[in-house]
């Protein structure tokens, strides 16, 4: 099994751009995957992070080759169009990681391509902004990567480790990470969330108290459906979220409120969308979630709100 080398990232919004500079600044071959308009567009005004601009590579799926690790770094509402795009880009060493939001990219991923090349991510504590091709970060987070299971750390997951390792990225192996991936699920129904409907930045979602007490009652509702499932989430969860939310930039906003500013649709269904849904299922009440998703869903649909995404 060979070292990782080429690095291949589908999606250019706010952290494809971080990881695709990460992996650049550590002398991996980086290209961005795109076609049509967007290829065109990428080509010509490359991105821009932290004031600095990059040009990469960007490859068409037909002229893909294998790549050793492929980032999926999509809004969820683009992956039926664009996962079917990484066919060419996968041999039978390739590693795919998902820094998408939600607790269905992996599933989607894996039925897609096999589970041999699947492994769990969950990106956890960055601050990036993006604002057309730019990006802005002060906290690049951390990554929590592994199998499902990992009371013993497979070869894959090793030479992924040595990769990120060489970036210098922080990251870590939880022993259970279904627990870590809602987690960050109950973070983004949270946080995401209170901050797009009270326009709250970090430091609001920090010390405002009514702003403080809505982000932690959505997160309960995602809490109560993980202990109905058997994921090993409570309470204590949302204390673990407060050194994160401690760390990041005080103007720094959500990438769901980035999305209504953008006129950009958002991630609601994602979030609130799946909590309703799977309380519907299991009977269990999901009032805040259900009252936010019709709220967003108007934000989504105001004139002002009408841009492409």
């Amino acid at each position: 099994m060979q070292a990782i080398q080429r690095i291949t990232v589908l999606g250019a919004g706010a952290l494809g751009m971080l990881y695709a500079t990460k992996f650049h600044a550590a002398d991996f071959d980086v290209e961005l995957v795109a076609s049509g308009e967007r290829a065109v567009r990428l080509r010509q005004g490359g991105i821009i992070v932290n004031g600095a601009r990059y040009d990469f590579p960007v490859t068409t799926p037909e002229l893909a080759a294998p790549s050793d690790l492929i980032i999926v770094a999509l809004k969820h509402h683009h992956m039926p169009a664009a996962v079917p795009l990484l066919e060419n880009f996968i041999g039978p060493e390739t590693l795919i990681i998902s820094v998408m939001n939600g607790i269905v990219s992996e599933d989607i991923l894996a039925a897609q391509y096999g589970w041999e090349h699947v492994l769990y991510c969950v990106a956890v504590g960055m601050d990036a902004v993006r604002e057309g091709n730019s990006t802005a970060y002060a906290t690049a987070g951390k990554l929590l990567i592994g199998e499902a299971q990992n009371d013993d750390i497979s070869p894959r997951l090793r030479r992924l480790q040595a990769a990120l390792d060489r970036v210098r990225l922080p990251h870590e192996t939880p022993t259970d990470m279904l627990r870590a991936l809602w987690w960050k699920f109950m973070v983004n129904v949270g946080a995401n969330q209170a901050s797009a409907v009270m326009n709250a930045t970090y430091a609001m979602l920090r010390d405002n108290h009514d702003a403080c007490t809505l982000m932690e009652t959505l997160m309960r509702e995602a809490i109560t459906l993980a202990e109905h499932l058997g994921i090993d989430l409570h309470e204590d969860a949302i204390a673990e979220w407060r050194p994160f939310l401690n760390k990041l930039s005080a103007d720094g906003k959500t990438s769901m409120l980035q999305d209504i500013e953008a006129g950009r649709k958002t991630e609601v269904e994602l979030f609130a969308g799946t909590v309703v849904d799977l309380g519907q299922k299991h009977n269990l009440p999901t009032p805040v979630n259900q009252t936010l998703l019709q709220i967003i869903r108007v934000l989504e649909t105001s004139p002002e709100n009408r841009q492409p995404t």
